[in-house]
């Protein structure tokens, strides 16, 4: 399977004379795990609401809805911004923002345009919101918790609390929501850390209930724990890099390898040099693969085809490796295809992806949201 999945990226550099560093994503792929991932919250009656910062395109947004996705969820207000001036009507700042004069306004013209969500986790936070709308039509509001990831959001026990002091203040709180930031720190956590968000979840939940608030949205927010954690009394899932995939998700999902059927984006770069250390250089450096690199991973990404190499080290455009004495390196001017480490940020370095199928490019999906970080 590795080679042919290699075989097919490299025949689409090759067939297009694509020029180096290069971000590929792979339609059929991407098709295969938004249709999975839709299947799967069908199948547990949960809402899926897909995390856009991944992919920060409008073209896979499109694909997320037209498979059952309920709306996005977005990190920004820039990033929200440009998905409802490209049509969709349902998004949610998965964010405590903190409404001051500029993003004031800029909420305001978003909530005319499309049904918005923003996160809140404190009362500085509620009593922005809460002037920024003037008290107007009250803007919808979850309350952002804790379950174990030691991020933003309060402790489950206080969400009652804070969103009383919401709907005191003329916001309308539609429920709560967390992200499990501790699933990603050992693949060995991944069902505790869904376990974690549940149960913090549902203390939340019902702290809204002893304040005469019913909950009508539990939002769990995680690729790594977004199937376990698709139960009662969680109503929506927003993971994000399963559309995409990354060697970091695979890794957590118990593939050691880094790389699976999921993986749908690779970074192609060409070997520039063997240096003097018996390793290789390529063209993909932290500008395009960025310096993520999770405890448990070894290097900046895969090298597909040569599975001993381990990129360790990342300058702005240079990519080390390096390889064990006696195992084969790749020969300067070839193009190799690297799984990154996370995808995230990836996207966000390019203007675009190239997308292919079958060994061919067949389109360019711009990257609509990049750089709206704010």
């Amino acid at each position: 399977m590795t080679q042919a999945w290699l075989d097919t990226w490299l025949d689409a550099v090759a067939r297009a004379g694509l020029d180096t560093p290069v971000v590929l994503v792979d339609v059929d792929r991407v098709d295969a795990n938004i249709a999975r991932m839709a299947a799967t919250m069908r199948e547990r009656g949960v809402a899926l609401r897909p995390h856009a910062k991944t992919h920060k395109s409008l073209e896979v947004a499109r694909r997320q809805l037209a498979a059952g996705a309920v709306g996005l969820t977005v990190a920004t207000i820039g990033e929200a911004e440009v998905f409802a001036a490209g049509g969709i009507d349902d998004l949610f700042i998965a964010f405590p923002v903190i409404a001051g004069a500029a993003k004031a306004e800029r909420l305001r013209a978003l909530a005319a345009r499309c049904r918005l969500s923003v996160g809140l986790d404190s009362v500085e936070g509620v009593e922005a919101l809460a002037a920024a709308f003037r008290g107007e039509a009250p803007a919808r509001v979850l309350i952002e918790i804790d379950s174990g990831g030691a991020r933003s959001g309060v402790l489950p026990e206080a969400a009652g609390a804070l969103a009383r002091r919401a709907v005191d203040r003329g916001l309308d709180v539609r429920g709560v929501f967390t992200h499990a930031g501790q699933g990603y720190a050992d693949p060995a956590r991944r069902s505790a850390a869904a376990d974690e968000e549940v149960a913090g979840l549902a203390m939340a939940a019902e702290s809204l209930r002893r304040e005469g608030i019913e909950p009508a949205v539990v939002s769990a927010g995680s690729t790594p724990t977004a199937v376990l954690s698709a139960r009662a009394p969680v109503t929506e899932e927003r993971p994000g890099t399963y559309v995409l995939g990354d060697r970091q998700q695979t890794v957590l999902a118990g593939e050691p390898s880094g790389f699976d059927e999921s993986v749908a984006l690779v970074v192609a770069a060409t070997v520039v040099s063997h240096g003097t250390r018996g390793g290789f250089l390529v063209d993909a450096g932290a500008k395009v693969l960025t310096k993520d690199v999770a405890p448990y991973l070894a290097g900046h990404g895969v090298v597909l085809g040569y599975p001993d190499a381990v990129l360790t080290r990342v300058n702005d455009h240079h990519g080390t490796a390096e390889v064990p004495a006696g195992t084969a390196r790749p020969a300067i001017g070839e193009v190799v295809c690297i799984v990154p480490n996370h995808v995230c940020p990836v996207v966000n370095l390019v203007d675009e992806l190239v997308v292919v199928s079958g060994g061919r490019v067949v389109d360019r999906w711009p990257v609509d949201a990049r750089g709206r970080n704010a």
